[in-house]
């Protein structure tokens, strides 16, 4: 009962204690409790009650009663890493038992050599007990053993005979009752599913695992432990770190076990350090190394040290000694048969390459790069960054390019597995280093033109597909509605004055069951082998459109003018110079959004001409006189562009890529020119320029008051050939995919857009901070302008400050004017600021807004 229904056998047990049993119930009494507190709660009452249960089965004069409860003990004692003791007392109860309970016991030591890391000893163990059990029709005890094998299968690499198990396993849990088994089969899956490189059915089946555990009552820090294992192959390091830190937390808080403490603070480690916090890496990493020493638990150890070496690696203090550790885990990583083994080849060649240690770097980088034709997508791209280490360490610049090519096509056939744009965003921080190599090597060795491809290669690629879209799924549906209504009582409760604690975790526990199930989402695009072509851009540019891409290399900006064509390169300034620059120009473009203000203007302006000489450098004045492109890079997306003198009076667009441009360019408009205006509640103005733009364009579908709700508004934009959405933004930076337009049953939020089947062809958001994006994964953005990008928008206008609701009336009212009379949305956007008064507040408003795509 104890792993059926765990919180009935506990009492259960407890009755029985008190109704003055006879040795042999009450030693099967001591050791339900000993199991529950050893899993579930305090080890040290599990050891206590244990051995009462053992003392009582010896009393009881069953060798069986007795064998079965020192298999119990023993792997309670190796979970408080008391190693030594735990396996001493399995091996009594391998001898004390016999036959059926035998083989029980052999599971429970195969179960202990798998958490102590001996996974050929757990696999002898295992190998021994099955068929005994199966003998006996013992279908728990055989379903728990194929569990456990084909989870030391996984530790060892072999997902495919993982899976031949779990299979197995799950048709003979499917038969029984254990519902603590049943979700601890679930979480296996997930554990395969990840393993196997499917990290949506991962994130999806641990979910349904915690939510089968969350019933029971049972808290599994396993599963927090894969978890966090796979968000951090996701690309959301931060949430594992965290999720990791609450878990030991918890841990500590009940007395738990000792061996889970250590492999939590193991992944606490692992985050830390993909998370960019070496520091907290080394403290979390070393004590993990302590603790696995101190339990003899080589295996774990090992790869504690591992990310100890590589968390003072990103501290910077490279050394020989570094060196030789790395090699020295390498090795016993290997003769583990551990797949982390190359990445720890690739951490020693890396090491010694910065040393100058050649011969050294050779040696380990050419064992790391065995491993880039086979296993999971992230060992594969540890290959090629190795073989494209040590091509650049010869001087072999076309091999460099080759190995990141290579490399890079591993990980975009990784990221069409997801489904969630953000999981596709953040997977391409994997592939950061492989794109610097070759966007270096390129430009040594072909030029701009060639560092243009490579920059292209790797900017922006989640924008090159749609996302998949969101499935008819009841539950996400419900969620979404159920979110709205709560913040937008949230917000009425805010503007009367009212508390909204209770309402705000409500809809932080909404908001993470809606990305929870857009997480879930299996990517449905093979990818259709685009490869930016430059002549083809080129072409479309013709003799007066100028496109300025902007790179960065160590460090430094730089530009890419594309015209007439050839592609030449300009050197900018430092881009940390740039962002510092960038920053204080927004705090400006705030102040003068209020009367009152106007001694700012002149200090902006010259804010703007620094932005100017560290963006765009000597390209400046080559520029000519026509229309211009702005690439920018994602760390670069709050610089207002118009404020640049170069740009101030001229036609310009910005784009995340030249891809994007090119599409966005191409893009045909819908049939029937359909409008749609919208205006959202709570604005200043009363969204005064609908009324306006309304009586304009007599076939316009207005929705405003109850009609601007987020179905309707939703239908309507589907596949319009022009939108103006008047309402107030809001920027979700801890939650991009969040950000929102408040409507009247409250937010329209980027997940209710990626639902749409084509978003509109050119869209106008009148509302402060649209146009902000969070910077992820490589060069990626996520906000509202990137999801629509994606969906069948060719053209946004959208404000990247907040703005003064008034000043944007008459820039609105202008802008459509200019498109009227066929203008596109950068000339309209143009000639409207130039309509604009002179005086502060109307000026940076003006400059707060930019024209993104190409219509």
């Amino acid at each position: 009962m104890v792993f059926a229904a765990p919180n009935q056998a506990l009492a259960r047990a407890e009755e029985v204690l008190g109704s003055d049993p006879s040795p042999l119930h009450a030693s099967v009494a001591h050791q339900v409790i000993g199991i529950w507190q050893r899993d579930w709660g305090d080890m040290r009452i599990a050891l206590d009650h244990l051995r009462r249960a053992r003392d009582l089965a010896a009393r009881s004069e069953s060798a069986d009663r007795e064998a079965d409860v020192l298999a119990a003990l023993g792997v309670a004692l190796v979970h408080a890493g008391r190693t030594r003791q735990g396996l001493a007392a399995l091996e009594r109860g391998v001898e004390v038992g016999s036959g059926h309970t035998r083989a029980r016991v052999l599971f429970r030591r195969a179960y202990a050599s798998w958490v102590l890391g001996h996974h050929r000893a757990a696999l002898e163990d295992v190998r021994r007990a099955v068929p005994v059990l199966r003998q006996a029709d013992d279908v728990i005890w055989t379903a728990r053993a194929l569990t456990l094998r084909a989870t030391v299968h996984l530790a060892l690499g072999a997902v495919e005979r993982a899976d031949a198990d779990f299979t197995a396993a799950e048709a003979l849990w499917d038969t029984t009752g254990q519902e603590h088994d049943k979700a601890d089969a679930v979480e296996s899956r997930g554990l395969a599913a990840y393993r196997s490189g499917n990290i949506p059915a991962a994130l999806r089946l641990l979910d349904e695992a915690q939510e089968r555990y969350a019933k029971l009552g049972t808290p599994m820090f396993m599963l927090n432990i894969r978890r966090c294992e796979v968000l951090m192959a996701a690309g959301l390091a931060p949430e594992a770190l965290a999720e990791a830190d609450a878990a030991i937390g918890v841990l500590d808080g009940i007395g738990g076990q000792s061996t889970r403490k250590a492999e939590l603070l193991l992944a606490a480690a692992r985050a830390a350090r993909l998370a960019g916090d070496a520091h907290t890496a080394i403290a979390r990493a070393d004590l993990a190394v302590r603790l696995f020493a101190g339990q003899r638990r080589t295996w774990w150890e090992t790869h504690a040290r591992l990310v100890l070496i590589e968390a003072r690696v990103a501290a910077g203090r490279g050394s020989g000694r570094l060196v030789a550790d790395a090699a020295a885990v390498a090795d016993r990583l290997a003769s583990f048969g551990a797949p982390a083994a190359p990445e720890a080849s690739l951490l020693a060649g890396r090491i010694a390459l910065g040393l100058g240690w050649r011969e050294d770097a050779q040696r380990h980088l050419e064992v790391a790069a065995r491993s880039r034709h086979s296993g999971p997508p992230l060992a594969r791209m540890t290959g090629w960054a190795a073989q494209a280490l040590w091509a650049r360490a010869v001087g072999s610049d076309r091999q460099v390019l080759e190995a990141c090519r290579r490399g890079l096509d591993v990980l975009d056939h990784h990221r069409t597995t997801l489904g969630a744009s953000e999981l596709r965003a953040r997977a391409t921080a994997q592939g950061a280093e492989l794109a610097g190599l070759a966007a270096r090597a390129s430009l040594a060795s072909g030029g701009p033109r060639r560092l243009l491809v490579w920059s292209e290669r790797w900017r922006a690629t989640v924008l090159s597909a749609p996302p998949t879209r969101p499935p008819a799924d009841p539950e996400l549906l419900s969620g979404l509605t159920a979110f709205r209504e709560i913040a937008a009582r949230a917000e009425a409760a805010r503007m009367e004055g009212r508390p909204v604690p209770t309402l705000e975790r409500e809809q932080r526990r909404l908001e993470r069951e809606i990305r929870s199930r857009t997480l879930h989402m299996r990517g449905d695009a093979p990818g259709d082998g685009y490869r930016f072509d430059p002549r083809r851009l080129l072409e479309r540019l013709g003799d007066d459109v100028r496109l300025v891409e902007l790179a960065v290399l160590d460090g430094r900006v730089q530009v890419l003018l594309c015209a007439q064509g050839r592609v030449r390169r300009f050197e900018g300034g430092l881009l940390a110079d740039a962002e510092r620059e960038a920053e204080h120009v927004q705090a400006g473009l705030r102040r003068l959004a209020h009367p009152g203000a106007e001694a700012r203007l002149p200090v902006v302006e010259a804010a703007g001409r620094r932005l100017e000489e560290l963006l765009l450098g000597p390209a400046a004045a080559q520029l000519g006189s026509g229309p211009v492109v702005v690439v920018p890079p994602g760390r670069l997306h709050r610089v207002p562009w118009a404020l640049l003198p170069s740009l101030r009076e001229r036609v310009f667009s910005v784009s995340p890529s030249a891809s994007s441009w090119l599409r966005a360019r191409e893009t045909v408009p819908p049939p029937g020119g359909r409008q749609v205006l919208v205006r959202g509640p709570g604005l200043a103005t009363g969204g005064a320029e609908v009324p306006e733009l309304a009586g304009r364009h007599g076939s316009a579908t207005v929705l405003e008051y109850d009609d601007a709700r987020v179905p309707r508004v939703l239908a309507e934009l589907d596949g319009a050939a022009l939108a103006h959405i008047a309402a107030h933004g809001t920027f979700r930076a801890d939650s991009p995919l969040f950000s929102a337009l408040r409507m009247a049953d409250g937010p329209l939020i980027v997940h209710d857009f990626e639902r749409l089947d084509r978003s509109p062809y050119r869209i106008i958001l009148s509302c402060c901070d649209t146009a902000r994006f969070a910077s992820v994964g490589a060069d990626e953005l996520l906000g509202l302008v990137t999801a629509l990008l994606p969906l069948g928008t060719a053209g946004v206008v959208a404000c990247s400050a907040p703005v003064n609701d008034e000043a944007v009336v008459p820039l609105m009212l202008t802008l459509h004017k200019g498109l009227s009379t066929g203008a596109s949305m950068a000339e309209a956007l143009r000639d409207a600021r130039a309509s604009l008064p002179g005086d502060s507040v109307h000026q940076a408003t003006g400059w707060a807004f930019s024209a993104f795509g190409a219509a």
